[in-house]
C-alpha cells in the first residue's frame, strides 16, 4: 500500500541532540546531589524515556530514585536547546514531506517534545506530537506508533517510521511499521538513509 503517514523520532534523526540531553541529565543529578552521567549510560540519554534512564541508573536505590526524580521536574530544558542542532534543511524538507504526507513525531522525551516543536518552530509541519507521557510504555514498546496510526486512520502498511536506534526498530516491528534507519546505531540489514534530505527519494522507491 502506498506511504501516509510518516512518523519521526526526534533525537538523532530530526536534531543532533547528544550535548543537550547528557548536559541535562548531568544538571539534574548534579542537583540531586550525585555525580555525572557514567560513561557506560552516556547513550541510553539519548535513547530511553527519563524514567526509565533513572530506574536503570537508581533503581537499587529507591531513595536516591525518589530524589533524582523530584529534581528532575524542577529543572527547565530551556537553557538546554540551545545545545540542540537541527538537520540541515529541515524546514525545507519537512515542508516538501507535508505536501505529500501526513506527519507525526514519536520521541521518548516527555514534557519536552511539545518544547522542542515549540522552540524550533517546528509545529506547522507536523499534525501529531506523541510522547513519553502520552502512552502508557514508551519505546521501545509500540504505543507511540499505534497511537499515531489509530489517530490518522491509517493501517500499519501505509506508514513509516524514521529513527536512529535499536528501540525505535523495535517499536516499528512491534507495531508492524516500516523502519527506515538514520546512521549506523541499527542492523545494517534495515532500510537506511545518512541524511535526511536523502528520505524523498527513499520513499519514491518505497
Amino acid at each position: 500500500m502506498p506511504t501516509r503517514l510518516i512518523i519521526f523520532d526526534c533525537d538523532g534523526v530530526l536534531f543532533e541532540s547528544e550535548a543537550a540531553n547528557l548536559a541535562f541529565y548531568n544538571e539534574v543529578l548534579r542537583r540531586a546531589g550525585q555525580g555525572p552521567v557514567p560513561a557506560l549510560v552516556e547513550i541510553a540519554c539519548h535513547t530511553l524515556a527519563s524514567t526509565d534512564l533513572y530506574e536503570q541508573m537508581f533503581g537499587d536505590q529507591p531513595e536516591v530514585l525518589s530524589r533524582v526524580r523530584e529534581v528532575a521536574q524542577q529543572v527547565d530544558y530551556g537553557p538546554f536547546y540551545e545545545l540542540m542542532t537541527p538537520r540541515p534543511h529541515l524546514r525545507e524538507i519537512l515542508g516538501g514531506l507535508r505536501a505529500h504526507y501526513r506527519l507525526a513525531m514519536a520521541t521518548n522525551r516527555g514534557r519536552t517534545a511539545q518544547g522542542v516543536l515549540d522552540r524550533f518552530r517546528l509545529e506547522p509541519y507536523f499534525e501529531l506530537t506523541v510522547g513519553a507521557l502520552d502512552v502508557p510504555r514508551p519505546k521501545p514498546h509500540p504505543d507511540m506508533l499505534l497511537r499515531c496510526l489509530e489517530h490518522f486512520g491509517v493501517e500499519p502498511s501505509e506508514a513509516v517510521y524514521v529513527g536512529d536506534q535499536p528501540t525505535d526498530a523495535a517499536a516499528a516491528d512491534a507495531a508492524r511499521v516500516r523502519f527506515v534507519a538514520m546512521g549506523e546505531a541499527v542492523d545494517a540489514a534495515r532500510s537506511r538513509i545518512v541524511n535526511l534530505d536523502e528520505l524523498p527519494l527513499w520513499l519514491t522507491r518505497a
